[in-house]
Parts: structure tokens; sequence; C-alpha cells
């Protein structure tokens, strides 16, 4: 897993993706077929903004197949992220003039995510990168010299739809999808799943249980609490994986995924947060006796008032 601040890439992420293309390859593939089930599209345009086709992805596989895709989406979600679920799906198909001008996506969920089914190394089409500002644009005063100029590649980060690819991103920041050219039948397009992870709560592997975990995020909040009133301001999203022994310690807080941002762009205080959130817990938070070690998926929200 390739992992930035504001964007997470997992490559080979499902082991059936061929199998997925493949049936969307078996239904489009006589383009001359009249069959009821190549009617699934919507063809969603709204000017100046977004162009593309699009249908519930969970719809369009056969169930064993879909279901199996699906549960590892939300698995990794939960280990990684602290979201309990995704939301229903979307499939999209990209030709000669579709794209996705710059947009950002709230409140949908605290990360978006594309998991790409296009056969990106033999494509014919130039385009259908997502594409987002890239932070220091974002943070644009606070980098800013007269020195040198700016080009596309300096703006924007360009993020290839490789094939197996889970791309998962901050939607907070403005994206979209580089217009594609030079095809227009489906079977070469752009073809992606997309959609939202959703409903952040803690998540535990072991026998540690919800009630005991409760208490030190109640315990957790009040600290953070202290913190936040002495004028520090962040939003975002902070998970943390905590290794908690069978005796109750907790061994190793690490941090997993960080979409803070501190409204003037300091990550200084950003990392001080995340830094003094760890300590803390490590310092002191413990558990019952267990009778086995547990982990936790521990997600933190910080949203402003």
């Amino acid at each position: 897993m390739s992992q930035q601040k504001h964007v997470l890439t997992v490559d080979s992420f499902f082991k059936d993706a061929k199998h997925l293309r493949s049936q969307f390859e078996e239904r489009f593939k006589d383009p001359r077929a009249a069959n009821s089930d190549r009617f699934v599209w919507d063809y969603w345009h709204v000017p100046n903004q977004y162009t593309a086709l699009r249908t519930p992805a969970y719809h369009f596989f056969t169930q064993k197949s879909y279901d199996a895709f699906h549960n590892q989406l939300v698995w990794w979600g939960r280990r990684t992220l602290g979201c309990h679920d995704v939301s229903p799906p979307w499939m999209s198909c990209y030709i000669d003039g579709f794209g996705q001008e710059m947009h950002g996506d709230l409140p949908h969920g605290p990360w978006a995510f594309v998991f790409s089914l296009t056969p990106w190394a033999t494509r014919k089409f130039t385009g259908g990168e997502t594409i987002m500002l890239k932070p220091e644009i974002l943070d644009y005063w606070q980098s800013f010299t007269s020195m040198r100029g700016l080009e596309r590649e300096d703006i924007i980060e360009s993020i290839p739809a490789k094939f197996n690819r889970l791309t998962v991103f901050d939607p907070r920041i403005p994206h979209g999808v580089r217009t594609v050219e030079g095809v227009k039948d489906l079977l070469q397009g752009r073809l992606v799943i997309h959609g939202w992870f959703v409903q952040p709560r803690p998540f535990i592997e072991g026998p540690l249980s919800p009630k005991d975990l409760q208490t030190v995020i109640d315990d957790l909040s009040g600290e953070i609490g202290k913190i936040l009133s002495e004028g520090i301001e962040v939003q975002g999203m902070l998970s943390l994986r905590l290794k908690v022994a069978a005796s109750g310690a907790i061994e190793k807080v690490s941090p997993l995924t960080d979409s803070l941002r501190h409204p003037q762009g300091d990550k200084a205080i950003e990392r001080a947060l995340v830094k003094h959130i760890c300590l803390w817990l490590k310092k002191n938070a413990s558990f019952k006796k267990q009778r086995a070690p547990s982990e936790v998926t521990l997600p933190l929200v910080f949203e402003s008032n």
C-alpha cells in the first residue's frame, strides 16, 4: 500500500478483478446485440461539471462475485480506516469527451474510493486519471515563492486508474477525472467502481469488549477536548491501530490514516496533535485482562463547530 496524508493506493486489491472485468466484456462484446441486460446505463451529464455512464455496481455483476468484492472492500475499510461500511457503489464508464471537472464531495463520507477495472496498460485513450489539487496548492500562500512559475504538474496530482488498483482519498480536496479522449467503444473506456467509506466507528479484532473500549474513548475525548479548548483547531479524521496485550496493556499505538487539516496549513500542529494522542493512549489507557490479545482500529473525527 502506498500512502500519503491525503491519498492511499492499493495495487492488486482484489484477487478476482479479472472475473469482474470479464462479466463487463461478455455483456458488451457484441455491439449489435439487443439483450435487455445491456440497457443498464444512466447517461449522467451536468453541464460543465460531470459526464459519464453509470449504473449501480451491485446490480451489474453476479451476486456471488460482487459480494466477494464488496465484503473485501468493507473489511479493508474497517481495518484501515475505521469506517464500518461503504455507500452503495456506482460503476462508471468514460469514453470520448467524458470526465469530471474539479469538485468536492461533502458530506458523503470521510474517505472516497475508486476501484479500477480499466486495462490501463493497454488503453487506447488519453486522460482518465483521477486528478486532485496538490496539498501545497491548497496551502498556496504558506509556501508561495515568486522565484518560479507553475505548470499543471505543479498544481494537479494525477493518479492513473491502473487495473485492480484501489485509490482512496480525502474527498474534501477538489478532485475530478481528466477528460477521456480517443475511444468511443465501451470496452475501451475507463471503467471504475466508486463510492465513499462511511460510518466511522471502532473496529475490534479479539476479545476486548466494546464497553471497556468506550471507557477509554470517553477519557480520550476529555483529553482532546482540553487540547481543543486551548484554541487548536483541526478538521478531518485520524485512524489509529491499538495493539492490546492479553494483560490489558496497550503495547503499541500507530497512526493508520490521517486527513487532519489545520485551517492555516500548520503541519507542525497537525503532527503534534497526533503525537500527543498516541502518547496519551500509551501512557494512560489500559484494559482488563483478556484471554488473548486484541487489535483495535480507532477512528477519531474532528469537525468544526
